[in-house]
């Protein structure tokens, strides 16, 4: 489980806290705030969306939290362990193999060069799906971005109605100079409210998501490099090295020491 942005929000309003200071916390809770902030988002994102995408925001924590969904090395070996067995038994041997497979995209995959379909189509195909999905995403990571982007406007309105309110409300000769800094201090509680809502809670859920997204693209992309290769015949040794190019160096790396490590072992 990737537990980082629980720990970024634990340790972030750990610090907000402490720079506030234990003995002053109670001077930033402002409920009628709280209600103008998270209602008026909430609201807002509810009048943007559909409900079928606010209803997948569960599934969403679900996403942020689970960083091994999308497995490039373990995709790697399935794709060289099935061009070894095409090069020695032919395609049709994968069939069997595909019907194993629980990845709905790798099985599909695996299932077109079986059926024998033209290279060109079934590269159209899959990244078609692939274009499909990305644009799914990007439709999910908007009601966060958006959220971002409400959460300190709201802050603002909140701002304008304390202090509209304050100015209504100020009397000079019966005192009301007196509360000025106490009812200034609450119509800017709204605007600190809406930019930890922003850049605390919203802007890091978006960036996981996009993360997601960029590990499931290039997941997709290993298996239709994959499946083509194995289609044309290639080594598969060269498919091998194919694919790891589309890790990172370190992540390449990594890879290459624990195949070399558990060769060793197997030698000795």
């Amino acid at each position: 489980m990737d537990i980082s942005l629980i720990v970024g929000w634990v340790v972030g309003f750990a610090l907000i806290v402490n720079g506030i200071g234990m003995a002053k916390l109670g001077n930033f809770v402002d409920m009628p705030s709280v209600v103008i902030v998270i209602g008026g988002t909430i609201a807002a994102l509810v009048a943007s969306f559909p409900f079928k995408t606010l209803a997948q925001i569960p599934k969403h924590f679900a996403i942020m939290l689970n960083p091994k969904r999308y497995d490039a090395e373990k995709v790697i070996d399935t794709m060289v362990d099935m061009a070894k067995t095409a090069r020695k038994k032919g395609l049709l041997v994968l069939e069997e193999q595909a019907n194993g497979i629980k990845d709905p995209f790798l099985k599909q995959s695996i299932m077109l060069i079986v059926d024998a379909m033209d290279a060109e189509k079934i590269r159209e195909m899959l990244e078609s799906e692939v274009s499909a999905m990305s644009e799914r995403h990007d439709q999910d990571v908007s009601v966060y971005e958006k959220g971002s982007s409400l959460a300190p406007a709201f802050g603002m309105i909140g701002t304008l109605v304390g202090l509209v309110n304050m100015l209504k409300g100020m009397n000079m000769d019966g005192g009301g100079a007196s509360s000025l800094g106490a009812d200034m201090s609450v119509a800017l509680i709204t605007t600190f409210y809406g930019s930890v809502l922003s850049n605390l809670v919203f802007v890091p859920m978006a960036k996981k998501l996009r993360l997601r997204n960029d590990e499931e693209l290039l997941y997709k992309q290993i298996i239709i490099e994959g499946v083509l290769s194995i289609q044309a015949g290639d080594n598969p040794k060269y498919l091998e090295e194919k694919l790891l190019s589309y890790l990172s160096q370190a992540q390449q790396n990594k890879i290459l020491k624990k195949r070399s490590g558990s060769t060793s072992s197997d030698a000795s």
